[in-house]
């Protein structure tokens, strides 16, 4: 799709969740309607993401369906529970719903309270991710450094592209928190390493595309890279303890 046909698609979507609002979440207070095709960088396979709030409910949940062609991914909420993931999403340094929230096109009647949310989910965005300190930190240095070891023996390529599979998330976290950036899951990922260093972006992508074909080396040195600006490998002295209750009677 071009431009302009990306733009009739937009405004499509956007009437399609405002219909898809009336129609089935009778009693909403307000929605978010976003993602790609709202922001007109949508492919026919994309979908509307769409943030609904009741003024109350006994649970949050989400359902997927289609509405007038389009795919929609709903996530329902009342003003607590949106709060909740809110915070937990900013917690982990991926802020999915916040993203959503802030970046959305209110629909529904309540607008005034819809944006006073909007804004404070905004605030969250712009305030940055909580420093990698603690439990957390340590686990992520230490499952870059241990995937990191495993590219360093002699292996089969297809163990190298399964050992990047579980590497390229990892990695991302380390680079882009470690940045004191926001990070992202699945296609977010790439996208914020490019938005962040357009050369770093373009390493981690070479390094990738190697390591899938079964070339470790790059990624490796890349690994290793990262994890000198916090410290050097994570493995002596390393512990995680269980939890109290994790033990079981038979």
């Amino acid at each position: 799709m071009d431009d302009i046909q990306k733009q009739i698609v937009a405004e499509r979507a956007l009437a399609a969740a405002r219909r898809a609002l009336a129609s089935r979440y009778a009693g909403a207070a307000f929605a978010y309607a976003t993602g790609s095709l709202l922001r007109g960088e949508g492919t026919a396979f994309s979908d509307i993401d769409l943030v609904v709030v009741f003024p109350s409910l006994e649970r949050a949940w989400r359902e997927s369906f289609t509405h007038e062609d389009f795919p929609v991914e709903a996530f329902v909420h009342d003003e607590e529970t949106l709060a909740y993931y809110i915070h937990a999403d900013t917690e982990s340094g991926c802020p999915v719903m916040a993203n959503m929230v802030a970046t959305g096109r209110v629909v529904g009647p309540d607008t005034g309270r819809a944006r006073i949310v909007q804004a404070k989910a905004a605030a969250m965005l712009a305030a940055g991710p909580k420093a990698l300190a603690g439990t957390s930190y340590d686990m992520l240095r230490y499952q870059v450094t241990d995937l990191a070891d495993d590219l360093r023996g002699t292996r089969p390529p297809e163990e190298i592209a399964a050992i990047a599979a579980q590497l390229y998330q990892k990695l991302a976290d380390l680079i882009l928190l470690g940045r004191g950036e926001w990070t992202g899951r699945g296609k977010w990922a790439p996208r914020l390493i490019g938005k962040l260093d357009t050369q770093l972006a373009a390493e981690f992508d070479a390094a990738f595309k190697l390591a899938a074909g079964g070339e470790g080396t790059r990624l490796l040195a890349l690994a290793d890279r990262e994890l000198a600006l916090h410290g050097g490998r994570c493995f002596e002295g390393f512990r995680q303890e269980a939890p109290l209750e994790a033990r079981r009677l038979e």
